[in-house]
């Protein structure tokens, strides 16, 4: 595309990576190294994506794809690898500086362009895409709030009969026991230093865990909830959250590909990035 330079910025006040101190840091989480090393590092994870993109060339091949959220850009990477046309990836995150020199150390820089900001706030170099892909899944899939803004993406972006990656949720619902770690994290508002702390208790219980479950601790086989494809999904949803002593999971697939590919967060598979939410009671 004539128009996607290599790399632009919203707004002349962006900072810049270098000039971060620890205070932006901490309200910039994703700045940090630590957080992308883990979800690189988890094989189950990025593994998934690249078995999808990358062995479906010809899904990919020609077309211009939108990557929401990319991060280190890796899956840009891949799409470009998959022959895309031109790749686009957003982010918010200061991260995004060093993205693009991880873009140009690996020859992308003419294939992929980088836009550093909100996609609700940002005008893209292009104005209609061929695919979108995010990595966009939190604990219990949608933690961490991104799926609104995939959502958005494929409702001002995405061509008609585009594809998303990945394309189906699934939420699964187990039930579990573990009453030491109840002891650990209930019960021990009893006695605080010899002080009665006990009317957390409640608010305790209400509040769901993000944590991992051990194997045994799982007393159910898991039961299907809820089966949404991201395609059809709207953007505003009725939502009764589930009774407590549950353990939640989660599973997105990839089913545009001559093979179904599962991302799965099910408790008897691993993964690095991405734990069990529980709920207690």
């Amino acid at each position: 595309m004539a128009n996607a330079g290599p790399s632009t910025s919203n707004g002349a006040e962006a900072l810049q990576f270098n000039d971060m101190t620890s205070k932006d840091y901490y309200a910039d989480s994703y700045a940090h190294f630590g957080i992308h090393e883990e979800m690189l590092k988890d094989t189950v994870r990025t593994g998934s994506y690249r078995s999808a993109i990358v062995n479906n060339p010809h899904l990919f091949k020609g077309k211009t794809v939108l990557d929401v959220g990319c991060g280190t850009g890796i899956l840009s990477m891949f799409a470009a690898k998959a022959g895309a046309k031109h790749v686009v990836g957003i982010d918010m995150s200061n991260i995004i500086d060093q993205a693009q020199k991880i873009i140009e150390a690996n020859g992308f820089k003419d294939t992929i362009t980088l836009v550093k900001g909100k996609l609700e706030d940002v005008d893209l170099p292009i104005k209609e895409f061929d695919i979108i892909i995010s990595e966009w899944m939190g604990y219990f899939l949608l933690y961490e709030s991104m799926l609104d803004t995939v959502l958005l993406a494929r409702d001002k972006y995405l061509k008609r009969g585009g594809l998303i990656f990945p394309d189906t949720a699934t939420l699964y619902i187990a039930a579990i026991e573990d009453q030491e770690y109840k002891e650990e994290k209930i019960n021990f508002w009893d006695n605080v230093y010899g002080f009665d702390y006990s009317c957390i208790k409640d608010i305790a219980l209400r509040e769901p865990l993000v944590d991992t479950v051990e194997l045994k601790s799982v007393v159910t086989d898991p039961c299907l909830i809820k089966q949404k494809r991201i395609t059809r999904l709207l953007t505003k949803h009725p939502f009764t959250s589930p009774p407590p002593n549950l353990n939640l999971n989660s599973t997105s697939i990839f089913s545009q590909q001559r093979k179904k590919i599962s991302l799965s967060r099910h408790p008897f598979h691993c993964l690095r990035h991405g734990t069990i939410t529980s709920m207690l009671s």
